[in-house]
C-alpha cells in the first residue's frame, strides 16, 4: 500500500507530492527475534538500519506510521557545515576542544549524506550551494561577528561577502562555501531500497507500547504483538514516556511556505537571516516549477496562533518578493536540547543496550546521520570518537543550565494552570466546522473537533504522557501538547511522541 502522502499534519508539504513509487517492501508480519529493532522510520532510523545490516546485523525496522510520516518528511532539507548551535555558544559550554568535535560530528552527518547518495545511486536532486548568513542591524552584526570567529575556530570555512542574493537590506554577510540541499523523501526512499534489498525488514502502523527486558533479550510489546532483540534503538526523534528527556528537550512547530515568483528571481543559495525566531531561504525545481522555500517563526509547539505564524512568514515574504501565489505552506516538529547539543546513546534509566538519538534542534539531516553512525557503532562494539561528547548521560555544563530552568518552569506552569484556564461555553455550536476547541460541558473538559459534516470527535483534552492539556492546531488539524510536545489527530490517535497512547474518547449526543 502506498503511504507517500501521508505525514503528522493536515498540511501537504511538497516532498509528498512527488514521491509515488513504491520504495520499499513493506511486511505484514516480521520475524519475532531479530539482533537490532529500530524504532522510528526517518532519516535516524533507516540510516541506523541500512548500516547495520550491511555489517551483518539482522534488523527490524519498526513505524508507528510509514516512513517518512514524521519531521523527515516536513524538513525544509538544508545540509549544512554549521548548526543552530553556534560554535561560540558550543565553545562556552563545553570548551574549544567540543566545539571542534561538534563540527567535526556535523561535517560527518554531511559527508555520511552524500556518500550513501554516491554508493546507492540516489536521484534526490542533490546540490551543492553557497550559503550565507546576514545582519540587518548593529546588534545582528554583533550577532554575525560572533558566528565568524566561532566558526573560524573550529576549522569551518567562513568569510565575509559583500554581495548577497536576497532582496531584504543587509548591513554585513558571511558565505560559507559547499552547502547543500536536496529531496528528503527520494533520499529516505533510496536507503530503505538499499535496506530492503540486504534482506531488511519494514513494519509499518506498528506503535511500540512499551519494552521489557527478558534475560539477554529484550521484548518489545505492540498490543498483543512482541519482538525480540539484543538491541533496541529509539529513533523516534524523542524517547516515549516520561524519561529525563521530557525536561531536557523543548518541542518547537516551524514553518515553512513554498512560493511561485512572478519573476524568475529565485535565489541560487541557502540563505539565513539573524532575526529571532530567524528566517531561511532556498529554491528547489518541484514538478518542473522553481518555488521559493522560505522558513521561520518558530515557537514552542501548543503556544502560539500556527494561522498567524503562517500569516506572518507570509506577510514576510511578500514584503520582499514579487509572490504570483503560495503553491504550499506546511510546520514540522523539533527539539531544542538544553544545552545546546544532542543526545545519543545509552538512554538512561532503561536496561543496557537500549538506544537514543534525540534534541537536534534544527538541524536533523546532518545530526540525524551522524546520530545513525554513533549508535551502530556503540552496537557493534565499534569505538566511537564522539560517544562522549553526546552521551545522554553527560552532567549539563552550567552554561545549559538557565534553559532547562525555562523550559521546566513553562512545563510546571502548565500542569496547574491549564486546569484552569480551557475556555467555558455552554454547548459545541460555537465550534466552526473543520475546527476544535476545548469546551466544557457539565463540569466536564472536553477537546472537541467538528468536521465538515457536523460530528463531534470528543476527546480528553488530558495528554497521554504527562497530564497537561492539549491545544488546538488549526492549521495541521491536530491536537498539541504545549509541555512535552505529543500530538494527536482528531481521533485521539498519536501523531508525534513521547506520547504512546492515544487520547481517550468521549461519547456525546
Amino acid at each position: 500500500m502506498n503511504k507517500a502522502n501521508q505525514r503528522d499534519g493536515a498540511q501537504l508539504a511538497p516532498w509528498k507530492t512527488i514521491v509515488n513509487d513504491e520504495p520499499f517492501v513493506s511486511v505484514t508480519s516480521a520475524p519475532k527475534q531479530t539482533d537490532v529493532i529500530i524504532i522510528g522510520a526517518g532519516i535516524t532510523g533507516v540510516t541506523a538500519a541500512l548500516r547495520l545490516i550491511k555489517a551483518g546485523k539482522n534488523v527490524l525496522l519498526i513505524d508507528a506510521h510509514n516512513p517518512g510520516f514524521g519531521t523527515t518528511g516536513g524538513t525544509s532539507a538544508h545540509i549544512n557545515t554549521f548548526i543552530d548551535t553556534t560554535y561560540k555558544e558550543a565553545e562556552d559550554a563545553f570548551g574549544l576542544d567540543g566545539a571542534k568535535l561538534l563540527a567535526d560530528a556535523v561535517n560527518e552527518g554531511f559527508a555520511e549524506i552524500k556518500a550513501n547518495i554516491a554508493e546507492y545511486n540516489i536521484e534526490c536532486d542533490y546540490a551543492e550551494l553557497p550559503g550565507y548568513i546576514y545582519a540587518e542591524d548593529d546588534d545582528q552584526v554583533k550577532e554575525l561577528d560572533n558566528v565568524y570567529n566561532g566558526t573560524s575556530r573550529v576549522g569551518v570555512s567562513i568569510r565575509e561577502v559583500e554581495s548577497v542574493p536576497v532582496n531584504v537590506p543587509y548591513k554585513q554577510a558571511l558565505i560559507l562555501d559547499g552547502q547543500a540541499q536536496f529531496h528528503p523523501l527520494k533520499y529516505l526512499n533510496g536507503l530503505l531500497r538499499a535496506f530492503n534489498d540486504a534482506g531488511g525488514f519494514v513494519l509499518e502502523n506498528t506503535l511500540i507500547d512499551d519494552i521489557s527486558k527478558e534475560g539477554v533479550l529484550h521484548k518489545c510489546i505492540a498490543g498483543d504483538k512482541y519482538f525480540y532483540a539484543k538491541d533496541v534503538f529509539y529513533a523516534t526523534h524523542i524517547p516515549p514516556k516520561i524519561t529525563s528527556f521530557s525536561f531536557r528537550c523543548a518541542p518547537y512547530r516551524s514553518y515553512v511556505v513554498a512560493v511561485e515568483l512572478t519573476n524568475a528571481q529565485y535565489p541560487d543559495a541557502l540563505i539565513y537571516d539573524l532575526q529571532e525566531p530567524y528566517h531561511y531561504f532556498r529554491t528547489h525545481v518541484i514538478d518542473g516549477q522553481p518555488l521559493l522555500l522560505v522558513g521561520g517563526n518558530d515557537h514552542k509547539t501548543g503556544h502560539d496562533d500556527p494561522d498567524q505564524a503562517f500569516a506572518d512568514l507570509e506577510f514576510y515574504v511578500r514584503k520582499y518578493y514579487e509572490v504570483a501565489s503560495v503553491k504550499y505552506k506546511w510546520s514540522s516538529q523539533y527539539y531544542i536540547p538544553a544545552d545546546g547539543l544532542p543526545y545519543i546513546g545509552q538512554m538512561p534509566e532503561t536496561a543496557a543496550r537500549v538506544w537514543c538519538a534525540t534534541g537536534y534542534n534544527g538541524n536533523g539531516m546532518m545530526l540525524g546521520s551522524i546520530s545513525a553512525k554513533i549508535v551502530s557503532d556503540l552496537i557493534l562494539g565499534i569505538e566511537n570518537r564522539y560517544e562522549k561528547l553526546f552521551s545522554p548521560s553527560r552532567i549539563k555544563p552550567i552554561a545549559g543550565f538557565g534553559e532547562f530552568v525555562k523550559e521546566n518552569a513553562d512545563v510546571a506552569y502548565h500542569f496547574v494552570a491549564d486546569r484552569f484556564k480551557a475556555e467555558d461555553i455552554d454547548s459545541f455550536k460555537e465550534i466552526e466546522a473543520g475546527s476544535g476547541k476545548i469546551v466544557e460541558l457539565d463540569g466536564e473538559k472536553i477537546a472537541a473537533y467538528k468536521d465538515e459534516a457536523g460530528l463531534i470527535h470528543a476527546l480528553s483534552p488530558v495528554c497521554t504522557h504527562a497530564g497537561c492539556f492539549v491545544n488546538w492546531n488549526n492549521k495541521e488539524k491536530s491536537w498539541d501538547c504545549p509541555c512535552h510536545g505529543a500530538r494527536y489527530d482528531i481521533d485521539g490517535n498519536v501523531l508525534t511522541g513521547p506520547a504512546d497512547k492515544g487520547l481517550e474518547k468521549f461519547t456525546t449526543n
